[in-house]
């Protein structure tokens, strides 16, 4: 039986980034963009995905997707690194507002990951580490739009459609256990955890973007 929630939920995730790969080389911009956020997605996907290397086949579709998130997440951070040469200005105005402390959320992913896990296996352990870190990974660009108080709307698009991704995933796990009888209760607190984490973003966004048109965060 086709998982709606679960098809959904990824096509809602591919269309964050390719929001994100348009608004940076069309624009030729990345204010409002963080830096921290993107190495955190980057080091979720290639924990999560290490099963590649054992050629663990699922399904076509599987194996793409995986491939594609690594890939991606790889080429967003190179990219906005490319920044220091194109507009070096801009770089480094990045970096000035993008302070969120990401140690803290690396050092809890892997306490969380220690705590709760499957089996006490290098891949499992990698697995729920990546989980916890998906969770919490949106932190530094929400801190930094906090920061600046505004940004490009299409930064805030991208961040949107990570939420409705995360939030359609809830869904999937919900359909999982009724239709499959499966039920991974990490993931579902890690995924209830980064709902909360985006809720009063999803208001502002509704605030300011549906009903106003524009975008900007209180300070």
């Amino acid at each position: 039986m086709i998982n709606i929630f679960r098809i959904l939920g990824d096509f809602s995730h591919l269309a964050s980034i390719g929001i994100l790969i348009h608004t940076v080389t069309t624009t030729i911009a990345i204010d409002g963009i963080s830096l921290k956020t993107q190495v955190l997605y980057a080091l979720v996907f290639l924990t999560r995905y290490m099963d590649l290397l054992s050629f663990h086949w699922v399904s076509l579709y599987n194996t793409l997707m995986k491939l594609f998130f690594i890939g991606s997440s790889i080429y967003i951070v190179v990219l906005i690194q490319s920044f220091q040469k194109k507009n070096p200005i801009a770089y480094k105005e990045m970096i000035m507002n993008d302070t969120f402390k990401i140690q803290f959320l690396l050092i809890g992913a892997l306490i969380m990951s220690l705590i709760f896990h499957h089996k006490f296996t290098l891949l499992e352990l990698l697995w729920s580490f990546s989980v916890w870190l998906e969770s919490v990974a949106i932190l530094p660009q929400l801190f930094m739009l906090s920061k600046i108080g505004k940004a490009p709307s299409l930064t805030v698009h991208y961040i949107f459609s990570l939420g409705i991704y995360r939030f359609l995933y809830i869904f999937n796990w919900i359909w999982r256990y009724y239709s499959e009888e499966k039920w991974d209760y990490i993931a579902i607190m890690a995924g209830v955890l980064q709902t909360l984490l985006y809720s009063d973003f999803f208001y502002i966004y509704y605030k300011k973007v549906i009903k106003s048109g524009k975008f900007e965060l209180p300070h």
